[in-house]
Order: C-alpha cells, then sequence, then structure tokens
C-alpha cells in the first residue's frame, strides 16, 4: 500500500511543478511520469538499504535518460521533462535541517545534514551530466554508423 501511495503522490507532486512552470498540456501527463519513475526508484533503493547519495545518483540518472527520450519523441526540450522529475529528489528538508540545527548551536548535527544534503545534490547533478554524456555517445556512435551504411551502399 505504501508504494502505491509513494507513486500517486508523486506524480500529483511533479505534475503540480510542472503546472507551476508553465509545460505545455500536451506534455504535463508525461512529466508527471517522469517524476514518478525518478521517485520510485529512489524510494525503492532507499527502502531496501541503499545510501540515498546513491539512491539520488541512479534515480536522476533514470529521469535524464527518460526526459531526454521524451523530448527527442514530442520535439522539445528536455529541460521540460526533467524540472519535474528531479523537484522531489531535492533535499530541501535536508537542507532546512542543516540550518535549523545550526541556528539552535547544534553545529555537528547541522553539519552533517548540510554535509548530506551537498553530497546528495551532487549525486543528482552527476546523474544528470552522465546520463546526458551516455545519451550523446550512444547518438553518436548511431550517426556514424549510419554514415558507414550509407557510404559501403553508395559504391
Amino acid at each position: 500500500m505504501d508504494y502505491i501511495t509513494q507513486l500517486i503522490l508523486s506524480f500529483f507532486a511533479t505534475a503540480g511543478i510542472a503546472i507551476i512552470f508553465n509545460v505545455p498540456r500536451k506534455t504535463l501527463i508525461y512529466c508527471g511520469f517522469v517524476g514518478v519513475i525518478g521517485w520510485m526508484i529512489y524510494f525503492v533503493l532507499a527502502e531496501h538499504g541503499m545510501d540515498i547519495v546513491y539512491a539520488s545518483f541512479f534515480s536522476s540518472f533514470v529521469i535524464a535518460i527518460v526526459a531526454h527520450l521524451y523530448a527527442r519523441r514530442f520535439k522539445m526540450p528536455m529541460i521540460i521533462f526533467i524540472v519535474g522529475g528531479i523537484i522531489p529528489l531535492v533535499p530541501g528538508g535536508m537542507a532546512y535541517n542543516a540550518m535549523r540545527n545550526i541556528v539552535e548551536d547544534d553545529y555537528i548535527q547541522g553539519l552533517q545534514y548540510g554535509l548530506k544534503a551537498f553530497l546528495v545534490t551532487g549525486a543528482i547533478v552527476i546523474g544528470l551530466v552522465f546520463a546526458e554524456v551516455l545519451i550523446q555517445l550512444i547518438f553518436r556512435s548511431v550517426r556514424s554508423s549510419k554514415a558507414t551504411i550509407r557510404k559501403v551502399y553508395k559504391k
């Protein structure tokens, strides 16, 4: 039951963020779907004992790949699909707890929360970059193999 609740809430949260960012209506459901995929990967990995930094990396990696495929399908910028999908992963609660603990003079706990928030944010960015590099390598190799095939048949 917890998975169904997470799925529904992540869809509406992502679709709500997409509405705030004025995505085109025809892509609203797909933006929500990207968020559901990313959040469910994060949630399942975190529930099964994986560190949240690694779970954030893998989920942002998959979000970027799915967003890239949707961007090509709908001929729209990739950022339309990524922003909504990444929002549930952003460690805002951890950053809040870091600042709250620092204000309450609990510097050690605040530093721990702050460092964890920094690591999660870095993992999200690295996941996005790795996915973009992988997609570019794949498409470049496909283009070069098509060019090679054209040369062979042209002769």
